[in-house]
C-alpha cells in the first residue's frame, strides 16, 4: 500500500454514505439536511495543506453539498452524476493526472466502475459486501463519522507529510 499511496495526488469522495452517514433528511418544504463530521473537514484541509487535491463526485444534487464544498475550499465538484466515470475522467484529464494518481472513496454499487478505475479504492464498513470485496481499503470509521479523516490521516502519514502539516499543533 505504501507505494500506491506515494503516487496519490487527488482524493475524490462520494458524499452520501462517505462524507455523511448516508441519511437524507427532508423537511416539509423540500429542504435537505446532511450532517458532516467536523474532523473529516479538518482532515481534508490538512490534506490540501500538504499539496493534495480534493474532489467530489455525487449522484444527487444538493445545495448543502455546494455549501460544504465551498467551506472546505473544494472546487472540483460534480453533482447529479449517475455515471461517475464521465465526470471523473473530465476531472482527471483537466488536472493532467493518471488513474494511479487518484484515490476514490465510494460506498455503493454505483461507485464500482470508478472504484475499479482509480489507483487506490476505498469504502466504508456499511458498504455492501460486493463493494467491500473489490476495494483496496475499508475504513474502520463509518461514513460521516470519521471515515474521511481516517483516509486523510492515512495518506498523510504513509506519504510522510503528517509532521509537515501538523507540527504547529504539537509545538510547545
Amino acid at each position: 500500500m505504501d507505494a500506491t499511496l506515494d503516487r496519490i495526488r487527488l482524493l475524490v469522495l462520494d458524499v452520501d454514505g462517505v462524507m455523511t452517514d448516508g441519511r437524507i433528511i427532508l423537511d416539509s418544504r423540500g429542504g435537505e439536511t446532511k450532517a458532516f463530521d467536523v474532523r473529516d473537514g479538518h482532515g481534508l484541509k490538512l490534506l490540501q495543506r500538504a499539496g493534495f487535491l480534493v474532489g467530489i463526485i455525487t449522484g444527487r444534487m444538493s445545495p448543502v453539498v455546494d455549501l460544504r464544498a465551498r467551506e472546505l475550499g473544494i472546487d472540483l465538484i460534480y453533482q447529479g452524476a449517475r455515471d461517475k466515470l464521465a465526470p471523473y475522467r473530465e476531472m482527471r484529464d483537466r488536472l493532467g493526472l493518471k488513474d494511479e494518481q487518484v484515490a476514490y472513496a465510494g460506498d455503493d454499487l454505483v461507485d464500482l466502475p470508478l472504484l475499479r478505475t482509480v489507483g487506490w479504492s476505498i469504502t466504508v464498513p456499511e458498504a455492501p459486501d460486493e463493494v467491500k470485496a473489490e476495494v483496496d481499503y475499508i475504513t474502520r470509521h463509518a461514513g460521516g463519522r470519521g471515515a474521511v479523516r481516517e483516509i486523510c490521516d492515512l495518506i498523510l502519514k504513509t506519504t510522510g507529510k503528517w509532521e509537515q502539516v501538523t507540527s504547529r499543533y504539537f509545538a510547545g
